[in-house]
């Protein structure tokens, strides 16, 4: 279990709990729901790609003897109707939802000046359109685990959303516009759930992670050949691993997240406080802003 959670949280703690989760075949998402699992909880995961999500979903499953994770694709986080009908199938099969991760999210490295309309438009779909669209969807499921569990002590938790967010929001990053953007929106979206609905029982929270490696994100977002600076400038002197989310995201969902709601659980070190929004992908600005402006024409020409 170390490997991907903590061996500090009780086996069990989340038996007979149901999690939904967008963005399940990716290598961050698909590790919370592992953790949960692990810790007694069932699951189902969405994805674009059906093999994918199923091939992910049956390897989340043997962490944990009996468990039942659902793997769906062709699930487009953009289509309302799609989502809808990956919630219901959630439902029938594992007979609720008491915790939901919001973790479906696209992005790539482009300049304002080679950012078409149809490639913002295109993260703004994904990122906060997608956010919008599963909380929706989940939100009557939740707040009915939500009224069950309000005020248990011995039936444990539920009717608890996260969202997936970026550190981004602290700061303007070149070449992110979109990414930025779409964060923000994200995070708002879970500031007024968590006012709306608390009343009822249910926490919204988000989840922000740093730089975590070993991710297709780093991989995409940074240059390889300067990974050592990249480590040096995380004050803590190490990337993220897969397991410092999970382990942020039982922390929300068990016991130990009873009273935490409407916050930003920033998972990044504190690198944030030392990149600010003068670099993107590892390298130094002024100089950061021509490798965006060519990087970006790349990236863009198809989108």
């Amino acid at each position: 279990m170390a490997n991907f959670v903590s061996g500090a949280w009780k086996s069990g703690i989340f038996d007979n709990k149901v999690v939904f989760c967008t963005g399940g075949t990716g290598t961050i998402c698909s590790g919370q729901v592992r953790a949960l699992v692990s810790l007694g909880a069932n699951a189902c995961i969405i994805g674009r790609n059906a093999e994918k999500a199923q091939s992910v979903a049956t390897g989340i499953a043997k962490e944990r003897c009996g468990s039942k994770v659902l793997g769906l694709g062709g699930v487009d986080v953009r289509d309302f109707d799609k989502v809808k009908a990956a919630v219901e199938t959630c439902v029938r099969e594992l007979g609720g939802i008491d915790f939901v991760i919001v973790g479906a999210a696209a992005n790539f490295l482009a300049p304002i000046s080679a950012l078409s309309l149809n490639a913002f438009r295109t993260i703004i779909d994904i990122d906060l359109m997608g956010s919008w669209i599963t909380m929706k969807a989940t939100l009557p499921y939740l707040l009915r685990s939500a009224e069950r569990h309000k005020g248990s002590v011995s039936n444990g938790t539920g009717g608890r959303i996260v969202f997936i967010s970026s550190t981004n929001y602290r700061s303007a990053r070149v070449a992110q516009v979109h990414a930025c953007a779409a964060k923000a929106g994200v995070n708002a979206i879970s500031d007024v759930l968590s006012l709306e609905h608390a009343p009822q029982g249910l926490t919204s929270n988000i989840i922000a992670p740093g730089p975590i490696g070993d991710t297709e994100g780093l991989r995409r977002l940074s240059d390889p050949t300067l990974r050592e600076d990249a480590i040096r400038s995380v004050p803590v002197q190490r990337l993220g691993l897969v397991k410092d989310i999970a382990d942020a995201t039982v922390f929300l969902f068990g016991d130990t997240g009873n009273f935490i709601n409407g916050a930003c659980l920033d998972v990044d070190g504190g690198s944030w406080r030392v990149r600010g929004g003068g670099q993107f992908g590892n390298r130094k600005y002024p100089e950061s802003i021509n490798s965006a402006a060519s990087m970006g024409r790349e990236k863009t020409s198809r989108l």
